[in-house]
């Protein structure tokens, strides 16, 4: 009887081993097929945004609409209401976005310019970090706190650089946010490459606000290397 349930253990893992592999293929497609939509509907929000020449809603409203629009995120992440909020999210982001983008372009020097780098560095750092995810298969989970931990730092911190008006502050935040959220794309990869993460809309939402951060962090280093 032992020597029965000896051979059956190995078989079961081996069997096992496939539908896991297959379990975490599959959220990560959904994730990276579910966040380029959100990218590409956050380019849509945005462009319209600049076309229309809106203002800005301000920080208040934005905090707001952020934090609010995330929580409906979670609460509904394992419903099909979910993408519906991952949409709305993504959507409001790009639209504070835009008039961002239509400032640097038209009082940053070579505004333009800093707008295709910083788009270009996002991209690179974004591929090549999900790459290195992917294809190392390491886990990253001894970043979570540390991770929490700073992205939570940099947040307060902003805020302080912002109602106290302190630019140079405001210069190391954005340089901590780049390296905050490279981390989180590395961490958040890798939890999906090794199981931890099995919800693809929470996975697409912890990418795509990577991202967003990074991406605006750099615009502002970039704007502030370029601004006489």
């Amino acid at each position: 009887m032992d020597r029965l349930t000896d051979t059956r253990r190995p078989a079961a893992a081996v069997l096992g081993a496939p539908a896991s592999a297959l379990a975490t293929n599959k959220v990560l497609k959904n994730t990276y097929l579910l966040l380029a939509a959100t990218l590409g509907f956050s380019a849509v929000t945005a462009g319209a945004a600049m076309a229309l020449n809106l203002p800005h809603p301000g920080l208040v409203i934005t905090l707001v609409g952020y934090f609010g629009l995330l929580f409906a995120v979670h609460k509904t992440a394992n419903s099909a209401l979910g993408i519906l909020f991952v949409f709305a999210l993504t959507g409001f982001m790009g639209y504070t976005l835009g008039p961002i983008i239509s400032a640097y372009i038209q009082f940053v020097p070579n505004g333009h310019d800093v707008v295709v780098n910083a788009f270009a560095i996002t991209a690179v750092t974004f591929v090549g970090l999900s790459a290195y995810a992917v294809k190392s298969g390491r886990s990253f989970s001894f970043m979570g706190g540390f991770l929490f931990v700073g992205i939570l730092a940099a947040f307060l911190l902003g805020l302080v650089a912002v109602f106290f008006d302190m630019p140079a502050l405001s210069l190391a935040v954005s340089a901590m946010f780049v390296l905050l959220m490279s981390g989180l794309i590395l961490y958040q990869t890798g939890e999906i490459v090794n199981g931890g993460e099995t919800n693809y809309i929470l996975a697409t939402v912890t990418l795509y606000v990577s991202v967003f951060n990074l991406f605006t962090s750099l615009l502002h280093l970039l704007g502030m290397a370029g601004d006489e």
